[in-house]
């Protein structure tokens, strides 16, 4: 699995943009000169007509520097729910603003700490009047402050379906969520009799969800990949730097083997991640079990390698000064998100016809 001479100049103009523009600040440049807002989204709705390598690629590089910036939940999940949908008059809508990056788009999907669509507990019942009424609560939601596009997952009798609500709707609340990890900012929105419009077929929710799990599975394990590779390159770093006895620490056989072993890890997470990728782009019925084995081996790698980090770091690594601590509570953040790793590995048990211990 190899990427494109093209994906690989996208990773390295993405890398550029990103030295020269920090936090929340690289989300304009990178939307308007990049195309990343829009990079999976077909040309007719505005976007570039890549695909999930592409998204691969970028993932990766925001990883990298622990990006803030809402990719994830907008050009991923909210963007993917639309595509996935089939319902043309919301994407033609929709998907252009977004796509541009004048628009951020929220899918509130997770409820009770289960991604699960049956797990969606939020109603939505037809008014007198013809628009539908979303009650629930909603956790867990990718936030983004400007965020102007809210898909919620909520059931009907049809069972679960996707309604696009008004962020400022009467009955809709969100409130901002405290996390470990404060470079992913993460909400609660509350929903009261908020009015909400359908997109796509009522009971077709479950399907799109799936789909849109899948997709965020394989853009989260590049983000995985991307980070725990900074990491193992600045635990290489500083073991060549620091001195201990005499001789830099990275000359000890011990510290040897443990950076080898994170090289390792960080290679076949790697693998995993582009293997889901590549199933999203040329085997879409091979994506679920994929994205279950993505998403199980990248958390768990970045979680060991992001730990190796502030062990090798010693001293240093505990402090605020240093970025190890920001790294390992991304690991810890990203491994629960979309659901843990012993999640997806039952669902690849399922998958196989296994039972799962």
């Amino acid at each position: 699995m190899r990427l494109t001479e093209e994906q690989e100049e996208l990773r390295s103009a993405v890398r550029s943009l990103l030295t020269r523009h920090e936090g929340a600040a690289a989300w304009e440049p990178l939307a308007e000169q990049i195309g990343a807002a829009g990079l999976a989204v077909p040309e007719e709705y505005g976007g570039a007509g890549g695909g999930a390598r592409d998204v691969h690629v970028l993932m990766e590089e925001l990883g990298r520097g622990l990006s803030p910036l809402p990719l994830l939940g907008s050009a991923v999940l909210t963007a993917g729910a639309l595509l996935a949908s089939g319902d043309k008059e919301a994407c033609g809508r929709l998907l252009p603003p977004l796509a541009e990056g004048r628009s951020v788009g929220a899918l509130a999907w997770a409820e009770r700490g289960s991604w699960d669509a049956a797990a969606v507990r939020a109603e939505a019942l037809p008014g007198p009047d013809g628009a539908w009424r979303v009650t629930g609560t909603k956790e867990y939601v990718l936030d983004w402050p400007g965020a102007d596009v809210l898909l919620v997952a909520a059931r009907t009798a049809a069972g679960v379906s996707l309604f696009e609500v008004a962020v400022d709707a009467p009955g809709a609340h969100r409130t901002p969520v405290v996390t470990m990890d404060a470079t992913r900012n993460q909400a609660r929105w509350v929903l009261d009799g908020a009015e909400g419009r359908l997109i796509g077929v009522d009971g077709d929710g479950e399907r799109t969800l799936a789909r849109v799990r899948d997709l965020g599975c394989a853009a989260l394990a590049a983000e995985q990949v991307g980070a725990a590779e900074r990491c193992l390159e600045l635990t290489v770093a500083y073991a060549r730097d620091r001195v201990q006895f005499g001789r830099p620490i990275g000359s000890f056989q011990a510290v040897k083997h443990r950076l080898a072993d994170a090289y390792v890890l960080v290679e076949s997470a790697r693998s995993a991640a582009l293997g889901a990728a590549f199933a999203a782009d040329g085997d879409p019925a091979a994506l679920p079990r994929a994205a279950a084995v993505a998403k199980s081996v990248c958390s768990e790698a970045f979680s060991v390698v992001a730990g190796e980090t502030i062990q090798l770091h010693g001293g240093i690594g505990i402090t605020w000064e240093h970025d190890a601590h920001r790294y390992f509570k991304r690991a810890h953040g990203a491994g629960e998100l979309f659901g843990a790793p012993a999640r997806h590995r039952a669902r690849l048990a399922a998958g196989l016809g296994l039972t799962s211990h």
